[in-house]
């Protein structure tokens, strides 16, 4: 008989849901610009902006890594903090910069305290909710982070004209938002969770993750060496003719669809088999690239950009709680930090080749990248990444 599921979510997710709201608010009042600042203002070239991100990645992944390892081990509060707070700190370093290599070590420095809070939070949320609702709390979760990069534009895009359409100043702004991210998370209660003497920790841990992890996480990183940074997206919307105004807006609609989407994509994921949720999520993203890689004119984004947002909202959270229904219950910390630093450097690839590649207007990577994601598409969809039997209340398949 199938447990009827409680409708509330845990106190702790709804919390740090916010907490990711405010950082993410704070984030994005910069992150549409970042590619023009480093482009136009900073005179440096695509394949620096590729390459920052790819690098900024990479590093949030590697630390990805140590901290969900750590996570099984220590308090998981203490790491979340001061990963936000050394993300709020990187950020108003931008506004000091006089070329490229500034902003490469605040991106470094921001998504390093991405790393260390990633793997952690992501832990708690997975021991705080029972696997037949992981779904919609990883979606409720995504949801909120994502209503913050819905705000944060806006709040950037008054703030760049009220300020003379000067882009520095934003950097500064920043700090505002991540600070009241940072005072959220004492708010936290966490509960002991069970820390294994030191005689009993495998030197190894992700030996013990098991092959239905490994099957569902080999797949996800296929995926991530041809997803690469959404600055480069951006820079795609600058080269059709977008200027800082219409990539504000533009940016906008694609996380206002994203945060619409994230918790109904989480709550029909603890329905229906979560691999389904995220082939279609494939599918969106093969047709936003292609799309976007064939566009002759910006009108197109205007349709594809904020279609992109649906992709995400498919796969984000949806992939999340695939992952975490495959680890074992005393390895959340490291199963989901394994699992984001091989994503994470699988980016770091992908945003090298598409630098790389990128030439004068990018239709060679994107055009690429869709394809090989309808590709993917359907062996998610036909079962071929792997299934396990359902969970309780879930769809874990």
């Amino acid at each position: 008989m199938t447990e009827e599921p409680d409708r509330h979510l845990p106190r702790n997710v709804v919390v740090l849901s916010w907490v990711s709201f405010f950082q993410d608010a704070a984030s994005e009042m910069l992150y549409p610009v970042l590619p023009i600042f480093i482009s136009q203002v900073l005179g440096a070239p695509a394949g620096v902006v590729a390459i920052i991100e790819g690098v900024a990645e990479a590093t949030a992944a590697v630390m990805k890594g140590a901290s969900g390892r750590l996570a099984d081990v220590r308090r998981r509060r203490p790491m979340i903090a001061a990963g936000y707070s050394l993300s709020g700190v990187a950020k108003p370093l931008i506004a000091l910069a006089q070329g490229w290599p500034l902003v490469l070590v605040s991106r470094f420095l921001d998504r390093t305290g991405k790393g260390i809070r990633g793997a952690p939070r992501d832990a708690l949320i997975t021991d705080e909710t029972p696997p037949s609702q992981r779904g919609r709390s990883f979606g409720f979760h995504r949801a909120a982070d994502t209503a913050g990069a819905v705000v944060g534009p806006l709040l950037g895009l008054g703030a760049y004209h009220l300020l003379g359409e000067r882009l520095r100043p934003l950097f500064l702004l920043a700090v505002i938002p991540a600070g009241i991210s940072v005072g959220l998370i004492f708010l936290v209660r966490e509960r002991p969770h069970l820390i294994p003497p030191p005689e009993h920790r495998p030197t190894m841990p992700w030996r013990e993750l098991g092959a239905s992890y490994w099957r569902v996480v080999s797949f996800l990183v296929a995926f991530a060496v041809i997803n690469f940074s959404d600055a480069l997206l951006l820079l795609r919307a600058n080269e059709l003719g977008f200027g800082v105004g219409a990539t504000f807006v533009v940016y906008v609609l694609y996380n206002l669809v994203y945060a619409t989407a994230s918790y109904p994509a989480g709550v029909l994921s603890d329905r229906v088999p979560r691999r389904l949720v995220f082939a279609a999520g494939l599918v969106v993203f093969a047709v936003s690239y292609v799309g976007l890689g064939l566009a002759r004119n910006g009108a197109m984004v205007w349709v594809l950009l904020p279609l992109y947002g649906l992709y995400t909202a498919l796969t984000d959270g949806v992939g999340k709680a695939w992952v975490s229904d495959r680890m074992p219950a005393d390895r959340s910390g490291s199963g989901m930090g394994t699992y984001q630093m091989l994503t994470g450097l699988g980016a770091l690839v992908a945003g090298i080749w598409a630098g790389l590649s990128w030439g004068d207007d990018g239709r060679v990577p994107l055009v690429l990248s869709g394809c090989v994601a309808a590709a993917l598409a359907v062996l998610c969809a036909t079962g071929r990444v792997g299934r396990s039997p359902r969970v309780t209340g879930g769809a874990a398949t």
